[in-house]
């Protein structure tokens, strides 16, 4: 007799941020319904939680050049399931916002719903370790991390005489630029006179990880960047391989008893254009493209990715899906039920404003910002179909949060029109085709074969 498992067979369905504080189960068109449709059919559905979940109890955490906190009330999570989700990834920039407090009482409501969640913990080790579902299918295992974090918000090791920090799976990453000889020889000049050599070498004392490939002779550390000398300019990035070590080490382990590896990624930061070598918001940065090589190499069958909240291109590496952002599931970005302080006085409010002066403000009552790209109210839910353990097929199907409604009711998902829905493919066929991954439009839907 043959276990049910054995064939290699699954659908997995992914979906970008859910930033959400506002009910979704009250609505019932039959488009949403449909859409609703694809998660619950598929065998395993996931989405990322940027958000804390909580009844504002708790104090707010201190975010340079941040312009909002995101929290949702509990009962949103009984909505994520409802949609048909299985599990949430809880590793974004917003994990903290309203401190390790906030954050714990977030991983309390989600596992009191029953929803398996990944990337966050009691220490550092839990924070990588996978949250593990069992299925008819076989058994899936979950793991996440996130790139744009604040120092407050990453999880700590623990010692034997000591406990960890919670926190969030951290992936820390290095960032080295490029400049010509001029530039470099200006630079260090500039570090010698302002007498800042001494600073930076005893700072590097005290992060050897920063000291371990440095070269003196190429290299020019200066008000905490890293400069190389070179031909040009160009900006490197790169894993911290700590980080790496000790998020592949636990890939290894979950290769031993699961039957299914999938590895979330929330990461913010851009990379360069393929051609003019500039910061381009649509290219993944390259130390993304390194650790979802990496999560694959270790045995992971697919990895997706969200942060920047637009869609980017998707890479078939040794025949497994990267999606380097699936973009905005639910936007409920600007309907936070309570902000802080901070929140009002970097808007320029005062005392009389409400969350809704707030939530307009933001955006200047929609001149500017989000609500003037429509590119952060289009989005996919990916469902990829594996047989005999390898990916035959993913099916990209096109949703539209709402560009262009009032601040009350944008950002929930619906399937796009046809016409939205071809321009959404049209943009995912265009950054896809840098890794040579080919997207038919079938009826509206994204469609890739292997």
């Amino acid at each position: 007799m043959q276990y049910e498992a054995e064939s290699g067979k699954i659908t997995i369905a992914l979906a970008g941020d859910a930033m959400v504080n506002r009910r979704l189960a009250v609505h019932r068109e039959p488009e949403y319904l449909e859409l609703l449709g694809i998660l619950r059919s598929a065998d395993f559905s996931v989405v990322n939680l940027e958000t804390q979940i909580n009844e504002f109890e708790h104090t707010w955490a201190q975010k340079p050049g941040s312009i909002s906190w995101q929290a949702g009330e509990p009962g949103c999570l009984d909505d994520l399931r409802w949609m048909g989700f299985d599990a949430v990834t809880v590793a974004s920039n917003h994990s903290f916002d309203f401190n390790e407090a906030g954050f714990l009482t977030t991983l309390r409501h989600v596992r009191e719903r029953g929803l398996a969640s990944a990337g966050g913990g009691l220490d550092l080790e839990e924070a990588r370790s996978p949250a593990v579902v069992d299925l008819a299918q076989g058994r899936v295992a979950l793991m996440a991390a996130c790139s744009t974090f604040s120092d407050q918000s990453e999880a700590g090791a623990a010692r034997p005489d000591f406990p960890g920090k919670p926190g969030i799976n951290a992936l820390h990453h290095d960032v080295v630029h490029l400049v010509p000889a001029s530039v470099f020889a200006a630079l260090r000049e500039a570090k010698r006179e302002l007498g800042y050599e001494e600073y930076e070498d005893v700072h590097h004392r005290f992060h050897p990880h920063r000291a371990e490939h440095y070269d003196r002779e190429a290299e020019v550390r200066f008000l905490g960047r890293t400069f190389r000398l070179a031909d040009g300019y160009g900006i490197e990035t790169s894993c911290r391989p700590a980080d790496l070590d000790g998020i592949e080490r636990w890939i290894r382990g979950s290769c031993k008893h699961t039957d299914w590896r999938i590895y979330s990624l929330h990461s913010h930061e851009s990379g360069p254009d393929g051609e003019i070598h500039e910061v381009c918001r649509e290219s993944p940065p390259a130390f993304a493209t390194e650790f979802a090589h990496r999560a694959i190499d270790g045995g992971c069958q697919l990895v997706t990715g969200h942060g920047p909240h637009f869609l980017r291109g998707i890479e078939l590496y040794r025949g497994r899906p990267i999606f380097y952002s699936l973009g905005n599931f639910v936007f409920h970005n600007d309907t936070v039920r309570r902000q802080p302080e901070p929140a009002y006085t970097r808007q320029g409010l005062g005392d009389a404003s409400t969350p809704g002066d707030w939530g307009a403000a933001r955006s200047g009552d929609g001149a500017y910002g989000f609500p003037v790209d429509p590119a952060f109210y289009r989005s996919v839910v990916a469902v990829c179909s594996f047989d005999g353990g390898e990916l035959t097929e993913i099916r990209l199907h096109p949703v539209d949060l709402g560009f262009g409604k009032p601040l009350s009711q944008r950002g929930r998902p619906l399937p796009a029109s046809r016409e939205v829905a071809d321009e959404i493919v049209a943009w995912l066929q265009r950054l896809s085709e840098p890794y040579g991954t080919r997207i038919e439009n079938e009826d509206g839907v994204g469609v890739v074969r292997v």
